[in-house]
């Protein structure tokens, strides 16, 4: 693929590992963040990117962004899971109206190509099979979800009006390198930051809950695949494939410390499903793409950087 990738969202902790990787293939890359979120490193002289301060939602950005751009990659999102069903007009405006936006400035500057973060821990709702392929029924119980799926339909109804060519990632709990606690961004993170700090670790509810646990670093494996597809499929899974509960990692993350950890548990959540595991086939098959990562070895290397991270 010639010309610019566009990453909106590229200074966050899935969004750096995913221009990391198409830099260390040679890809130009600009990236477009919010002006807080300063670049999560500095760049070599031969490294091909440009990164822009602006904000998703307003338009002058966004042109600005696409300039002579051969592909999309969307990240930006303004809402978490948790926190989404408190402020769903909120959720609304500024994901789903910003993304109409985008991709009516992607049909007028004729960029076709565009790669979606969506949610498979989120778009599917509790499961009536699993693993959860992509044909399973969509029943979200977020705001999150509902918005994440909205704007998957609207890529569709976009190809089919216009040509445009959306590869839709279902992602499951992404965990890894540089993913940011304060963020409220994924159990992992959470519970290793407060095992490090020798506090409590908080479950909602008894711990049996089952979720997909991926490394960022396959997350990432996954958007250059999508990017290079030229096939016919849409909607692609992208998980582990395997179910880990919570109160499992916990006993896995007590074994990586070498020590046994506090837990306190708090009421369980309504809106949390019991399980969610993904099934991965579809992207094995199209975009020859699968997981390389295991727990053991994701945790560790997590683990490692957060302790790289705290003051000597």
């Amino acid at each position: 693929m010639t010309g610019v990738v566009t990453v909106l969202g590229g200074g966050g902790f899935l969004g750096s590992a995913i221009v990391d990787h198409l830099l260390a293939e040679g890809h130009a890359v600009r990236v477009l963040e919010r002006p807080r979120n300063q670049p999560h490193r500095v760049f070599a002289a031969e490294e091909k990117v440009e990164w822009l301060a602006g904000d998703f939602a307003q338009l002058a950005d966004v042109k600005k962004a696409l300039k002579d751009a051969s592909a999309v990659v969307h990240l930006a999102w303004s809402t978490r899971p948790q926190s989404s069903n408190d402020a769903p007009i909120l959720d609304v405006q500024s994901n789903v109206v910003a993304t109409l936006q985008l991709l009516e400035e992607m049909r007028a500057q004729g960029i076709r190509k565009i790669l979606f973060a969506s949610s498979g821990g989120t778009v599917y709702g509790p499961p009536i099979r699993t693993p959860i392929d992509e044909d399973h029924p969509n029943n979200p119980t977020t705001s999150y979800g509902i918005t994440k799926l909205t704007v998957e339909k609207y890529l569709l109804l976009a190809r089919d009006l216009y040509g445009l060519r959306p590869v839709i990632l279902r992602m499951a709990n992404p965990y890894g390198e540089r993913q940011r606690v304060e963020g409220a961004q994924g159990v992992v993170a959470a519970f290793l930051e407060r095992a490090l700090a020798g506090q409590a670790i908080e479950i909602w509810g008894d711990g049996t809950v089952i979720r997909d646990f991926l490394h960022v670093d396959d997350v990432s494996r996954a958007c250059s695949a999508a990017l290079a597809y030229r096939g016919e499929a849409a909607i692609f899974n992208i998980g582990s494939g395997a179910g880990t509960s919570l109160n499992a990692l916990v006993h896995l993350l007590s074994e990586l410390l070498n020590t046994k950890l506090e837990v306190i548990h708090q009421p369980a959540r309504n809106f949390d499903v019991k399980s969610n595991v993904l099934c991965c086939r579809r992207a094995r098959e199209e975009l020859k793409w699968q997981p390389t990562i295991g727990m053991a070895e994701g945790l560790g290397r997590t683990l490692a950087w957060l302790r790289a991270q705290q003051p000597v």
